[in-house]
């Protein structure tokens, strides 16, 4: 990514690209995320939002905002709250990268899980508006939206696992034992295989914008990891902050109580069901650690980045150095007898 963004070419290409915007535009670095750089582009009566990918030596299927792009306009409409997204450019030399313009989305965002300073009641709408959302992507019919070849049919869970190992071992970043372990333990546990539907991939508080109101999500964020998958792969990456402490990953463990108002794990996981379908709890433990590799393998990555500097955020190298305690915490998982659920 270019240090000084072309602003006279952002600024030509969206009168090009996007219907009814007028200039001058003013354009200004959103903080936090590890992966895409984003920034807010804002006119005189309107507010956008540019996703780009970053430059520099990138994993060939990682930060695609194309892929990004097409889930968000094929979900424009549904049961799913999206931004509005108005064009994807693949033109290189306007800002250094490929990226797309959506509407930006008034609300607020948690970047901590246990969402500081709200009321137990609002705090409890907020978790039962999460779960309806996840449920709505998981029930969102892949035909009718035109995204059945937006993902490769079947075996998701080993292709994950593979593609994470191959990632890992591919990186200069330090060795992590208990990733080692993980990659042998997973292939030798997996369950067996669900019907494949849209995933989100990344789905956690800071990655969706509530309404101030109404406490429901405004819009679900940050799709670079969208695909067609297990949708009980993408629960449970959601669901594991229930395993992890607040100083591990965003985690709450503990911290989940009636007076809190954020739900325990088991009634959570009954409104899922509720809405969706039953959860095999003989399964729920391979999920849960399958969940903590894949962050532990995306931090190792977000790690590796910030080494080569070519992260996204200023504090990618502290938030990178969390790859080893979260898969020191999936190894202890893994050798727990039990579902865990």
């Amino acid at each position: 990514m270019k240090t000084e963004l072309n602003m006279t070419g952002i600024e030509a290409w969206m009168a090009a690209n996007v219907d009814g915007f007028k200039g001058p535009i003013r354009v200004e670095r959103f903080s936090g995320g590890q992966s895409n750089p984003t920034f807010r582009v804002s006119t005189t009566d309107k507010e956008f939002v540019l996703r780009a990918r970053p430059t520099g030596d990138l994993f060939r299927s990682a930060h695609r905002v194309d892929r990004e792009y097409r889930v968000l306009k094929a979900l424009h409409n549904t049961a799913v709250p999206v931004p509005r997204v108005h064009a994807y450019c693949d033109v290189a030399e306007i800002i250094g990268a490929a990226f797309y313009v959506m509407d930006y989305v008034e609300g607020t965002i948690f970047w901590d899980q246990l969402m500081p300073n709200e009321t137990a009641l609002d705090r409890a709408r907020h978790f039962d508006s999460m779960n309806a959302t996840i449920a709505a992507i998981h029930s969102i019919d892949v035909r009718a939206v035109g995204l059945e070849g937006f993902g490769h049919p079947g075996n998701y869970l080993s292709r994950q696992i593979q593609r994470f190992t191959e990632q890992y071992r591919s990186s200069r970043s330090e060795r992590i034992p208990e990733l080692d372990h993980l990659i042998d333990w997973l292939p030798n546990h997996l369950p067996p295989e669900r019907p494949a539907c849209v995933i989100h991939g990344d789905f956690k508080v800071d990655n969706l914008v509530f309404d101030g109101s109404t406490h429901r999500v405004a819009a679900v964020l940050d799709w670079e990891l969208s695909t067609l998958g297990d949708p009980l792969a993408d629960f449970s990456y959601h669901a594991m902050a229930w395993y992890l402490e607040p100083t591990l990953f965003r985690g709450f463990a503990g911290a989940e109580t009636s007076a809190s108002g954020i739900p325990a794990l088991t009634d959570y996981v009954a409104a899922y069901e509720r809405r969706t379908r039953p959860i095999p709890c003989e399964h729920w433990k391979f999920y849960i650690v399958f969940s903590m590799f894949r962050l532990a393998s995306i931090l190792h990555g977000i790690s590796q980045r910030a080494h080569a500097g070519t992260a996204a955020d200023t504090d990618a190298a502290l938030v990178g150095k969390q790859s080893a305690p979260v898969a020191a915490r999936a190894w202890q998982l893994a050798n727990i007898e039990g579902s865990l659920l």
